[in-house]
């Protein structure tokens, strides 16, 4: 019984963490890859073929 519950307690710990540090709205790890990769895309649309 103490294993399930430490388990499923641990899992809870991962989920809140997940959600606070990736999937934040503004100021997670998900929204910098992706404004990194839009400015990445820009950049390279605007180079201009030799």
């Amino acid at each position: 019984m103490r294993n399930i519950l430490m388990t499923v307690m641990m899992l809870v710990v991962v989920v809140i963490l997940f959600n606070a540090i990736i999937a934040q709205d503004s100021t997670g790890t998900k929204s910098q890859i992706q404004s990194q990769g839009n400015a990445a895309n820009t950049r390279i649309s605007t180079l201009l073929p030799q």
